[in-house]
């Protein structure tokens, strides 16, 4: 078993690094940490989150510079953020003009308030009520 372990960031393949970037920092409120071209590669990434600085729970955006569009596929879920007022959160975005497919409401068989909303590519962001947040539901 390993231990001492510490979940770095998880990344996410997007098409428009800036236009994630509007997402995530001027929308949702993240940090960018840093971001670097990688020229020989042909990609740039782009380190962002909620704490001052890396490490802590990051997300790692990465831009190929010869793709714009990724298949999802049907493994991905979606990206969990904890928020004060989930009803508050989505009337905000929306005025936006954020996508939010599934409007706040308990989760279904019972659970916390959530809502889900697209970034700019199509990945799904649940927001959760986060003075709900407890244990796994009975």
């Amino acid at each position: 078993m390993l231990r001492n372990v510490t979940l770095l960031h998880t990344m996410l393949r997007v098409g428009d690094l800036d236009r994630s970037l509007a997402f995530y920092v001027d929308r949702l409120g993240m940090k960018l940490h840093w971001r670097k071209d990688f020229p020989s590669g042909r990609f740039t990434i782009a380190f962002i989150g909620y704490t001052d600085e890396v490490p802590g729970p990051t997300l790692e955006l990465t831009h190929n510079w010869d793709r714009v569009d990724y298949d999802k596929g049907d493994g991905y879920g979606h990206i969990a953020l904890g928020v004060e007022d989930v009803s508050a959160a989505c009337a905000a975005l929306a005025a936006a003009g954020i996508d939010i497919p599934r409007p706040p409401a308990p989760m279904n068989h019972g659970g916390p308030m959530m809502a889900f909303l697209l970034d700019p590519d199509g990945y799904r962001i649940e927001l959760i009520q986060q003075s709900l947040l407890g244990g796994p539901p009975s």
